[in-house]
């Protein structure tokens, strides 16, 4: 790693959203904290026993929420104090900053000579790109202003916490694109890291397989319906807010498997007919893990996945509804499917790749120094008098 002031080796934070359970962006924040095994990670909340005590040899510093022992069912409820959380830490002294942001890492605040580099899973999905939907899933005209209104000072205070970065890094084109146009900064893709030897193609079966957290926006309901109206197996694995919603919703063809660990889940994954996706993830790891294990994705044509899923060779690539998916599972011949074709493309996205590209980032931000001085003029715009009656009172406001 590129040396820090004084020639000495760079002092280092990482900083993740929240440390609560190990799904998609934690996977990622693992491989970040063995590529600096000697950094000090920073966490609003951390949960060991929900993390499966996968970070208990490194020094993690919490926030002041962690005294409301947060966990993987109710750390959403503090969400108005994350702001406050993540910027209460003391960074003084570090010579370099990274952040995995999927929310608010991204808005640390920094020593004025460090280095701050992000990796964004994709900007706070509620108060930006989803969040037209998450307003119109509250019935309750009250509480739909009052989250509207939040969203709204979120967007200030996170458009302005997004020009104190010095370098972001992002996991696809989608997550690229989404950082231009909400936070006018420019962004390099470096894909997420994926374990591919953890798999190896197994003996089929014939049940279809959903593996995701259960939140609305993953809009899992549509898998169900597909396949209440097919009447064909599916396994859906993962827990979350959803899931009582979505065991009322499934007919007799559809188990709910739970959260498993990750042995089941590359078994699951090796004997399924295929990996069904229902939303467009920003990236979608739980694709090329399939394809890892010799087996297609029939997936949302859209976000991530049109990067990482080869439409006809090692998936099946969808628009529209419950109607729509029924017919690409109809239509789609899983059997045609080459393992060895899904095996290859996987490899693209292999850990050992994210350990050489995303490294080189850092080292060419550390070359570079700190930018966030350039970021002024842009600041000074948007902070105009003329353009800031509506929100200089935010108390999100940085």
């Amino acid at each position: 790693m590129t040396a820090g002031s004084g020639g000495r080796a760079p002092r280092t934070a990482l900083i993740h959203d929240f440390l609560v359970s190990v799904r998609g962006a934690d996977r990622v924040f693992l491989e970040i904290c063995d590529l600096w095994p000697e950094a000090d990670v920073f966490t609003p909340v951390y949960d060991e026993r929900g993390t499966e005590g996968r970070f208990a040899h490194r020094h993690i510093t919490t926030s002041f929420l962690q005294r409301l022992r947060p966990d993987a069912r109710n750390f959403r409820a503090f969400l108005p104090l994350y702001p406050a959380a993540i910027e209460s830490f003391d960074l003084s002294g570090y010579d370099l900053v990274i952040s995995s942001s999927s929310a608010w890492a991204h808005a640390v605040i920094c020593d004025e000579r460090a280095v701050h580099v992000s990796y964004c899973h994709n900007p706070f999905r509620y108060a930006w790109n989803e969040r037209h939907r998450t307003l119109a899933e509250r019935s309750n005209p009250i509480s739909r202003a009052a989250l509207s209104r939040l969203f709204r000072r979120w967007r200030e205070w996170d458009w302005i916490a997004a020009q104190r970065v010095d370098r972001y890094v992002t996991n696809s084109r989608t997550t690229q694109a989404r950082v231009k146009a909400y936070f006018g900064r420019d962004s390099t893709i470096v894909y997420p890291p994926v374990a591919t030897k953890r798999f190896r193609p197994q003996p089929t079966g014939d049940q279809y397989l959903v593996l995701s957290e259960l939140v609305s926006h993953k809009q899992i309901d549509v898998a169900i319906e597909a396949f209440n109206r097919l009447q064909l197996p599916l396994v859906v694995t993962g827990d979350g807010p959803d899931r009582r919603r979505l065991r009322r919703l499934a007919g007799p063809t559809i188990r709910f498997a739970g959260r498993v660990g990750d042995d089941e889940a590359a078994r699951l994954l090796a004997s399924c007919r295929a990996l069904i996706i229902t939303t467009g993830e920003e990236f979608g790891i739980a694709a090329v893990e399939a394809q890892a294990a010799g087996r297609p994705v029939v997936a949302r044509a859209a976000g991530g996945l049109l990067e990482n899923v080869i439409d006809g060779v090692t998936g099946y690539l969808w628009e529209g509804g419950p109607g729509q998916l029924a017919g690409a599972v109809t239509h789609f011949d899983t059997e045609s499917v080459d393992p060895s074709a899904c095996v290859a493309n996987a490899r693209r996205f292999d850990s050992a790749v994210f350990r050489e590209t995303f490294p080189r980032e850092v080292q060419a931000a550390l070359r570079e120094g700190p930018q966030r001085l350039q970021a002024w003029p842009r600041i000074s715009r948007r902070l105009a008098p003329s353009r800031r009656p509506a929100w200089r009172t935010s108390r999100f406001s940085a």
